[in-house]
């Protein structure tokens, strides 16, 4: 591929990715409305849930799975408690961590969206299977890593 075509593919797959995230931001958005709730604290519940094993999940796993800082997390967990969609919990081990999980009430939520969020996957992807899928997820990961790597450089160079 020449320089220029090269040029033109990245070009081509950055506005792709810009246009990806603005329409799950408008996604995510239309479910945390139906839940009385901003998009910040709908992504903080999905990452919860994505991360909890069983025994809660911390405050800076959450913020490190959405690329967020901690202190913007316990803000919004604390709110995410008072509306009973949290639950935190001191660590037993060491009082200064707060481990967090869904409640009844947020799973029972989340829950009521099932079916509507089956549709959207399926409008989504329904042109893809699972193996495709899988490979696109290796090759996106191995793009997120590269582009950590190169805003770091940049922050260097720019020094």
């Amino acid at each position: 591929m020449t320089d220029k075509k090269l040029d033109r593919a990245i070009n081509d797959f950055v506005w792709n990715v810009v246009e990806i995230h603005s329409q799950l931001e408008e996604i995510h958005k239309s479910w945390a409305e139906l839940l009385g709730i901003t998009e910040p604290q709908w992504l903080i519940l999905m990452a919860v849930d994505e991360l909890d094993k069983g025994q809660g999940v911390a405050g800076i796993e959450v913020a490190n799975k959405l690329r967020i800082h901690q202190a913007f997390v316990t803000n919004q967990t604390k709110s995410l408690e008072k509306s009973g969609f949290l639950s935190r919990k001191h660590r037993a081990d060491d009082a200064r961590y707060v481990l967090m999980s869904l409640t009844s009430k947020a799973r029972t939520e989340i829950a009521k969206l099932s079916k509507r969020k089956l549709a959207l996957n399926s409008t989504m992807f329904n042109e893809f299977d699972e193996k495709t899928l899988e490979q696109l997820n290796v090759v996106l990961t191995t793009i997120a890593k590269n582009a950590r790597l190169a805003a770091r450089l940049l922050s260097i160079d720019i020094s």
